[in-house]
């Protein structure tokens, strides 16, 4: 019998009473629940607490938990959430998008197209390529 070990998650929280500016970046989940100013380049998430304040020139992340202030462009590969209270002046770009009722939200938004399951081995490489191109199946 196969015994699996659940892999601990890995988080990690700017606290309220923390001031950051500077570039971020990490892989895991990262929780930032005081002030934070620069730029964030991740595969991991990131969640905005209540209260919290990022000021970014941009936001690059697999997903995105807006709960305070969010000031900067976002682009996430999953989804951006903005819970209710919450405040985001900057374009958001994801493959995802919820906004609750009572957010503000000032800025564009542009909806990513999920990259199609391709089979790179078996597929002509004429075929391939024109698929990539077009972004179809």
């Amino acid at each position: 019998m196969a015994r699996y070990i659940e892999k601990e998650k890995v988080v990690t929280i700017l606290g309220e009473k923390t001031n950051f500016r500077g570039t971020l970046k990490f892989s895991e989940e990262v929780q930032i629940a005081g002030k934070f100013e620069g730029n964030i380049q991740a595969t991991g998430t990131l969640i905005i607490k209540k209260g919290a304040s990022c000021e970014a020139q941009y936001i690059n992340a697999a997903s995105v938990y807006i709960y305070g202030t969010v000031k900067g462009n976002i682009t996430a590969g999953d989804r951006v959430e903005m819970h209710t209270g919450s405040v985001v002046y900057g374009n958001v770009s994801a493959s995802r998008l919820r906004i609750a009722d009572g957010v503000s939200f000032e800025g564009s938004v542009e909806m990513l197209r999920a990259n199609p399951d391709i089979d790179v081995f078996t597929t002509r490489s004429d075929v391939l390529k024109e698929q990539l191109r077009s972004g179809d199946s």
